[in-house]
């Protein structure tokens, strides 16, 4: 059974999974291959869940603001303290993604559904939306005081790998994983 966090996932021809960001190693998850053209989905890594969380928010300024809030809270209760600020940051940008991209696309005022997952070893960050296109990230190159096009080169930076995947009947999740260590 799915829920919104956690979508039915469809079998998977090829990868579009990042991996690298700050003190990872560069192969990707749980055996993935390596990183595809972002054009192709991939599924969410499925591993046995510790804990969850989920939240609906809406395409507006205030429904980011309760994805932070609720962010910082979640990863308090989970004594995840030492990673709410990437967390944060990286939930934020892909909500902030399917806000600005997916709700133009979709009729009515569509939902964005957020997804936590705590892992042994890892957080799992998931944002669906009902848009059918794929994260396209900027190329590198453009300036760094540009205001848009930064927002999956943050969530590369920020986490472990990342990727997509389509959400049956119609739209997609996107994904981040973030470490649960502390830093040394």
């Amino acid at each position: 059974m799915s829920s919104p966090a956690h979508p039915a996932l469809r079998p998977s021809t090829a990868a579009a999974v990042r991996a690298g960001g700050r003190g990872t190693s560069a192969a990707p998850p749980y055996g993935l291959p390596a990183a595809a053209p972002h054009e192709e989905p991939h599924p969410i890594p499925e591993t046995a869940g510790v804990a969850s969380a989920a939240l609906r928010i809406g395409c507006s300024r205030e429904g980011l603001a309760r994805a932070r809030s609720f962010t910082r809270d979640i990863l308090s209760v989970w004594s995840l303290g030492h990673r709410c600020d990437d967390a944060t940051l990286v939930i934020t940008e892909l909500a902030a993604n399917a806000a600005t991209h997916a709700a133009p696309r979709c009729a009515g005022a569509p939902d964005v559904r957020l997804g936590f997952r705590l892992e042994p070893a890892h957080l799992l960050l998931t944002v669906s939306d009902p848009d059918d296109h794929p994260p396209v990230p900027v190329l590198r190159g453009g300036s760094a005081l540009e205001e848009h096009g930064r927002g999956l080169r943050i969530v590369e930076a920020l986490s472990e790998a990342w990727g997509w995947t389509p959400t049956p009947p119609a739209g997609k999740t996107v994904w981040a994983r973030l470490s649960t260590r502390p830093p040394t």
